[in-house]
């Protein structure tokens, strides 16, 4: 007879966080059928920046089309994209990976860790594609203080999570866990995220930097599934551990998501100090409001503001059917780089 050790694992075993007696390793039998579904979607969605031409954004940066304030929405987007991903990986290889205990999640986290991998990949390709200073580019989340700022928030629960003693075991380690879970999912890929989305989309509606506008596209669409797989992962460890889900944290986390709004306002005045065409601080504080009611909402605390979305193309771009093409360039969906056809 097998001992107690030895026997093969029930799926009503497994846990997302602290389980002990199911091997990590062992996928099947799936019990967060919802965590092999993002990680299925995730990988019809491969694509790789390199085949994305930038000519046409090329002979725009180098010509006399954008004003200075333009360039400075693109080059501070690129600065702030260029550093907050290898912070999100980082965390996902280093924090995360660590102490999640379910292997289908894992599987996902495995993939977004591999994206997260491309879309640093993407701004090493815009800056040596368009010529750009790359130590301009690269250092701005040290020589930017709006950008800073953002990342500091960040940094600081990765930092947590990677002491030495760290352990979602105990209530005070589990809470911490659910923090930075919170930290990067909702607020770095959920908030701080789309700003930068709209600013440089807005450049795409325009027919201008197509090249960089077409690859944010494709990375706002994996960013969404990033951002479903997060909040489920969220929701999913309240719900087994309703004990970590006190007043006191659920107002703790609101008050973190209040400060990442006026943030991520502070960024939208830094990058945008006297607007452009249809752009300016004002509407993107009532967008980052908006999307912070949103995120809220999903994780089942109060929404804060109430303010309306000023930009509602941004919903539709999200909500790109399959058989939709993205703008001129005909990519249907995220074939596979041998499938991929350009016109």
């Amino acid at each position: 007879m097998a001992n107690a050790a030895n026997k093969r694992i029930e799926a009503s075993e497994k846990r997302l966080i602290s389980c002990h007696q199911v091997d990590v390793n062992q996928l099947m039998p799936l019990k967060y059928r919802w965590a092999w579904e993002h990680y299925v979607n995730a990988c019809a969605n491969h694509w790789m920046p390199t085949e994305v031409p930038m000519n046409k954004d090329i002979e725009t940066w180098r010509g006399s089309k954008l004003t200075e304030d333009e360039r400075r929405v693109i080059l501070r987007n690129l600065g702030f994209f260029a550093t907050a991903e290898s912070l999100v990986g980082n965390n996902l290889v280093l924090a995360i990976f660590r102490h999640v205990t379910n292997a289908e999640c894992r599987q996902y986290l495995l993939r977004q860790a591999f994206e997260e991998a491309v879309h640093s990949h993407t701004f090493l390709y815009v800056v040596e594609s368009l010529g750009l200073n790359e130590g301009e580019v690269f250092n701005m989340y040290h020589e930017v203080p709006a950008i800073a700022d953002k990342d500091d928030m960040e940094m600081e629960l990765t930092a947590e999570i990677l002491d030495p003693n760290f352990t979602t075991d105990t209530f005070e380690g589990a809470q911490a866990f659910l923090k930075n879970l919170i930290g990067y999912y909702l607020i770095m890929e959920g908030i701080f995220f789309y700003t930068g989305f709209v600013m440089v989309l807005s450049f795409h509606r325009r027919n201008l930097m197509t090249g960089i506008g077409e690859q944010f596209q494709y990375i706002l669409r994996d960013e969404t599934i990033h951002l479903n797989f997060g909040i489920d992962l969220i929701n999913g460890i309240r719900n087994e551990n309703p004990h970590l889900w006190t007043p006191e944290f659920q107002a703790a986390m609101i008050a973190r998501v209040r400060q990442a709004v006026e943030l991520e306002i502070a960024y939208a005045r830094d990058v945008l100090p006297r607007g452009i065409l249809g752009l300016n601080a004002d509407l993107f504080r009532d967008y980052v409001q908006f999307i912070a009611d949103r995120r809220l909402e999903r994780i089942g605390l109060a929404t804060q503001y109430g303010s309306s979305n000023p930009f509602p193309w941004m919903s539709e771009t999200i909500d790109l059917s399959k058989e939709k093409n993205f703008f001129e360039t005909r990519v249907t969906e995220y074939q596979s780089a041998s499938t991929l056809s350009w016109d």
